[in-house]
C-alpha cells in the first residue's frame, strides 16, 4: 500500500475475529521498525465522522485516519473503541493499530457532495493522526489538501512532531481557509513522561515543534491534558509548564484534569499500581465507582492554582471546540460575528473561570481526600 522503501516483514492472511466487523480489511501486515504492533489495513467507506455536539452547537466534524494509537498514553479516553472490534482498550490499542489507506480519496468524494456545508472539521480529537506509522503511511498530505482546496477549514490537535513535515502544506492551506493547531504537551517531568507515555516524542521535542509552527506563521495552542493529580500538579510543575509553553511560543493554553472513563480506568489504575502504589487509594478517593471526572472540590483547587500561573507568564486561556472537544476552529468565531454559529463553551475544565478565594483550599490537594 504506502510502505514505500521498506519490506513488510510479515503479511497475516487471517484477521483476528472481531476485524471481520469491519468488512473492508485488505490486510494485517507487520514490520521490524514497529516492533509488536500488527497494521490493519483497510478500505474506509466514510472518512468525515458527525459528532453530537454540546451546548449551543448542534454537532461537530472529525477525521479519524487511524484507529487506536502507538503513542500509548495510559490515559487516552479513546481506548475503549477498540472494544468494538472485539480487541482490548489496553494492549491491543496500542498495538493493533487499523489503518484507513483510502482516506483521503473518500474525503475527497465526501466534501464534493452538494450537502457538504463546509463546517470546520477536527483531526486529532479521538486518535493521533500523526503518530509513528504516519511516516509510512503518510494519510495526512491528501487530507489537508482535500480539505482546504474545497475551503472547509481544519483544526489538528496532536502528540506527533512529524506535524513538522507538513507544515509548508498547512501554510498553504491557511492561505485558503482557516488552520487551528495545537500540540498536547501534557507531562514537563522527562522520567514521568517516558513512563506514562512511552509512545509518543519527548516534550521538548514537542515544544520544539511549537516552535516551528509559530516560525512558520501559524498561531499554535498547546493542550495542558491531562493535569495528574499528585503528580503533575504542584505549583512547581505547573510554573516550568507555562514557562515552557510561553518561551516556545504558545499562543493559548488549555488544562483540565484527569478524565477516567470507564474503559480507560483499569488501564491506567495498572499503570499506577507499578509505577506509583502509594497513590492508588487516593486515586480510588477521587475515581470511585463509575465517577469519572475528578472530584468539583479538587478541579475548584486545579483551577485557583494555575489561573495566576497562566496570567503571570503572560498566556490567554484557550478553547475547546464545543462539538469534538480540539482546539477550537477560528472559523467558528467568524461565523458568529457574521451570524452564523454560536459562541462556542468554555473547556470542561473550567478553564474560563475565576474561582473566589473564599473556597478555603488547602495548598496540598490530598487534604481534599
Amino acid at each position: 500500500m504506502r510502505w514505500s522503501g521498506q519490506e513488510l516483514g510479515i503479511e497475516q492472511l487471517g484477521a483476528l475475529p472481531g476485524l471481520a466487523k469491519l468488512n473492508n480489511l485488505v490486510r494485517s501486515v507487520q514490520t521490524p521498525e514497529f516492533a509488536g504492533v500488527t497494521f490493519h489495513e483497510v478500505l474506509a467507506k466514510s472518512a468525515l465522522n458527525r459528532v453530537p455536539g454540546r451546548s449551543a452547537m448542534p454537532f461537530g466534524w472529525t477525521i479519524n485516519p487511524y484507529r487506536g494509537c502507538t503513542h500509548a498514553c495510559t490515559y487516552c479516553f479513546a481506548r475503549p473503541t477498540h472494544t468494538y472490534l472485539d480487541l482490548d482498550a489496553g494492549d491491543d490499542f496500542d498495538r493493533q493499530i487499523i489503518v484507513k489507506v483510502n482516506v483521503a480519496e473518500v474525503l475527497r468524494g465526501e466534501l464534493a457532495k452538494p450537502s457538504w456545508r463546509h463546517d470546520p472539521v477536527a483531526l486529532g480529537t479521538n486518535t493521533d493522526p500523526y503518530q509513528r506509522a504516519e511516516g509510512r503511511y503518510a494519510l495526512m498530505p491528501g487530507v489537508i489538501e482535500a480539505l482546504a482546496s474545497s475551503g472547509t477549514p481544519l483544526s489538528i490537535l496532536t502528540k506527533g512532531t512529524l506535524l513538522r513535515r507538513d507544515l509548508p502544506l498547512l501554510v498553504d492551506a491557511a492561505e485558503l481557509v482557516p488552520v487551528d493547531l495545537a500540540m498536547s504537551i501534557a507531562i514537563y517531568d522527562d522520567e514521568l513522561q517516558r513512563s506514562v507515555e512511552p509512545g509518543t516524542p519527548s516534550t521538548k521535542a514537542r515544544l520544539a515543534t511549537v516552535t516551528a509552527v509559530r516560525e512558520a506563521g501559524l498561531d499554535c495552542s498547546v493542550f495542558l491534558m491531562p493535569i495528574l493529580p499528585f503528580l503533575t500538579d504542584s505549583r512547581a510543575h505547573l510554573d516550568e509548564a507555562l514557562r515552557s509553553v510561553k518561551a516556545a511560543g504558545g499562543t493559548t493554553v488549555l488544562y483540565t484534569a484527569l478524565y477516567l472513563r470507564g474503559g480507560v480506568k483499569p488501564w491506567f489504575m495498572q499503570w499506577l499500581e507499578r509505577a506509583h502504589p502509594e497513590l492508588v487509594p487516593k486515586y480510588r478517593s477521587m475515581y470511585f465507582g463509575t465517577n469519572a471526572y475528578a472530584p468539583k472540590a479538587y478541579r475548584h483547587w486545579l483551577s485557583q492554582r494555575i489561573q495566576p500561573l497562566i496570567r503571570a507568564h503572560g498566556l490567554e486561556r484557550g478553547r475547546e471546540d464545543p462539538a469534538t472537544g480540539g482546539v477550537r476552529s477560528s472559523a467558528l468565531a467568524r461565523r458568529q460575528a457574521t451570524g452564523g454559529a454560536a459562541v462556542a463553551r468554555v473547556g470542561a475544565a473550567g478553564a474560563g473561570r475565576e474561582l473566589p478565594d473564599a473556597l478555603g483550599l488547602p495548598p496540598d490537594p490530598s487534604a481534599l481526600f
